[in-house]
């Protein structure tokens, strides 16, 4: 009699970390820019506080280029902690922190700090469903010389482009509320292009046209 293989475990799909920041002035290659890329954690899993989700992004939140981050399809920008490691020994290879120190979520100016969901397996058009809110996973980020202020070294666009580590922007598809420390539900849309493959082929236009 056969055996049928066992299902492979599903994915601890978890949202480790809320962050967000208001808009402010700082000096980057020797200009000074509005950036709200300095995204800090309002609520973990240890202080799970919930946080208001709106059509236009998180409460508390704010963009301050909203030809890049903002508006009804890019209002939440949501990243795998998965890939924190790599961002921690590259920025130990540069000098910028020390050797084992862990990432702040928010490093990566993400408003969403996810575990169990990569860009090969998100797809555009797939819901993130959680306990109160649904958001739809909408295009790839796109690295400016903002990422590499906020990473502390030269190259991290590159690095981005080159690893394919870029997270996801999300359109608040039902407003409500969100915690730390939730699981959410990854209900899949048409699932006709990932965002890893979308990623590449926006960045191999880009590296054509300059």
């Amino acid at each position: 009699m056969s055996t049928a293989a066992p299902h492979p475990p599903l994915p601890d799909r978890r949202l480790l970390s809320i962050n967000v920041a208001q808009a402010s002035h700082v000096e980057i290659q020797g200009r000074r820019i509005l950036t709200a890329i300095g995204k800090q954690p309002v609520s973990t899993q240890a202080a799970p506080t919930r946080i208001e989700v709106k059509p236009l992004g998180l409460a508390g939140d704010e963009q301050a280029d909203l030809s890049v981050h903002g508006g009804l399809s890019k209002a939440v920008y949501a990243y795998p902690v998965e890939h924190h490691a790599f961002w921690q020994t590259v920025r130990a290879q540069a000098g910028v922190q020390a050797w084992g120190e862990a990432l702040p979520h928010g490093s990566l100016g993400e408003n969403l700090t996810l575990s169990g969901l990569l860009e090969d397996e998100a797809h555009i058009g797939d819901l993130l469903r959680f306990p109160d809110c649904t958001l739809a996973i909408s295009e790839p980020r796109r690295p400016c010389f903002k990422l590499e202020a906020k990473l502390g070294f030269k190259h991290a666009i590159k690095m981005m482009a080159q690893s394919g580590f870029c997270g996801f922007y999300l359109a608040v598809r039902v407003p409500g509320t969100i915690a730390a420390g939730e699981s959410f539900e990854l209900i899949p849309g048409p699932r006709e292009v990932s965002i890893r493959d979308l990623f590449r082929a926006k960045m191999q236009k880009e590296a054509k046209a300059g």
